[in-house]
């Protein structure tokens, strides 16, 4: 007599569909927030509908962008705080865009993991929800991945998708960008979401992620987990008053490369290092690490998170626009010809 098998379902392989089902509905509100009247609701469940407003533009232009935080996301584990990374991946997205003139439009995520852990998932889509609301920006879409065999217990990976638009004639590339042109640095304030796997293993050597650090004045963990800012209000300010020739946001690979994608050819940009104060984080790595001054430079923002080009004449308007933002603005170097 043939033994029966017990069946094998899709929970025993580690999959729990009910629970993830159960975390969205106890979300989905909070994700309604965000939406706006050119969401579309109930016409369909395989993707997000959303009406171009195309009555408000000549001739426009999509924008698009995908990110993800990266090793961040370490940090937050270890500190069991899921709530920033979340704005983290949010605002990062809305500076690639809005670096290039795009208004974003509405924002989609994907969160994959191992074990569907439900205070955790909650924790990360408040975030979304919270930076998509203070952008007035519409999360329309996402998926939730379990996969116990690719993911560790605990271990867990961001990513989000944007969609902006802009004019066609007021997308901004660097085209007009000319030599003797000025750099103005808005400040970062610390690492944004560069630069983790280095910054990881130097300080943790050294510290836990709960230690007080006095040279940071800070939680090493809290340091580590601050929000990277949503540069999109100082670039719609700019784009009123004094358009500006280029906008560089400062991900990995540092200024200097960052900067030269919107240089035309034969230009590159010239920074002052030491204009402007570095962060206690970042000298902190250099000095527990022994970091080279070209792998700092090419692996942290090392202050500055946006990087603004305008014409000489122009310099002095964009650092006064510092008054309406609780933002520091610095010189910061010039355009120059290629060496």
């Amino acid at each position: 007599m043939t033994e029966k098998k017990q069946p094998i379902r899709y929970r025993d392989a580690g999959v729990d569909i009910e629970k993830a089902e159960t975390s969205l509905q106890r979300v989905k509100k909070a994700i309604s927030e965000t939406h706006n009247r050119f969401v579309l609701k109930n016409i369909g469940a395989f993707g997000g509908f959303f009406e171009l407003p195309v009555e408000a533009y000549r001739n426009p232009v999509l924008v698009a962008s995908t990110d993800g935080v990266g090793t961040k996301l370490k940090v937050a584990t270890l500190m069991n705080r899921h709530h920033t990374v979340g704005q983290d991946l949010v605002n990062h997205c809305i500076d690639d865009i809005a670096v290039c003139g795009a208004e974003p439009l509405f924002f989609l995520d994907y969160f994959a993991c191992g074990k569907l852990e439900e205070g955790m998932y909650e924790a990360i889509i408040q975030g979304f929800v919270e930076a998509c609301k203070a952008a007035g920006l519409p999360l329309i879409g996402g998926e939730t991945a379990e996969m116990p065999d690719l993911y560790a217990p605990g271990d867990y990976d961001l990513a989000g998708t944007i969609v902006g638009v802009v004019e066609k004639d007021q997308i901004i590339d660097g085209h007009t960008i000319r030599e003797g042109d000025r750099l103005i640095g808005l400040a970062s304030n610390g690492l944004h979401t560069n630069g983790y796997s280095l910054a990881r293993k130097v300080l943790f050597q050294h510290y836990r992620p709960n230690d007080f650090v006095p040279e940071i004045n800070n939680v090493l963990g809290e340091e580590l987990l601050k929000i990277h800012l949503n540069y999109l209000p100082v670039i719609r300010e700019l784009k009123q008053r004094i358009p500006p020739k280029g906008l560089a946001h400062i991900t990995g690979g540092g200024l200097y490369k960052n900067t030269l994608r919107i240089m035309p050819e034969g230009l590159e940009p010239h920074f002052h290092f030491g204009s402007w104060p570095v962060p206690p984080i970042f000298t902190l790595i250099q000095k527990l690490g022994n970091v080279p001054e070209e792998d700092m430079r090419q692996t942290f923002n090392l202050g500055i998170g946006l990087v603004v080009v305008v014409a000489p004449e122009e310099e002095t308007a964009v650092l006064e626009l510092e008054k309406k933002f609780n933002l520091s603005f610095y010189r910061i170097g010039e355009v120059r010809k290629k060496s």
